[in-house]
């Protein structure tokens, strides 16, 4: 499988994990490449969603499976495959 089918977009984080929170909980399920929480860059603040790219395109739909929907500090995840990254410009 290529890496894009590794790499999940995380949804609804709670603003209090961080990068190596988000990177332990996925560890659960399989090995973690990378991990992110996206923050605003003036306030330094969590943006509530992340990515995490996992070893492989099997490892990846587990955590799919397993983690969607999972109640984190009240908040349930979103986990879905991450979709390319396109041009603004793009319709």
């Amino acid at each position: 499988m290529s890496e894009e089918n590794n790499k999940l977009f995380v949804g609804n984080l709670p603003f209090s994990l961080d990068s190596d929170g988000l990177k332990a909980l996925f560890a659960g399920v399989g090995e973690v490449v990378e991990a992110a929480v996206i923050s605003d860059k003036f306030s330094g603040r969590s943006k509530g969603f992340g990515f995490v790219t996992m070893a492989d395109g099997e490892t990846a739909q587990k955590a799919v499976k397993e983690l969607n929907g999972k109640d984190v500090d009240g908040r349930q995840l979103k986990v879905d495959v991450a979709r390319p990254k396109r041009d603004n410009f793009e319709r």
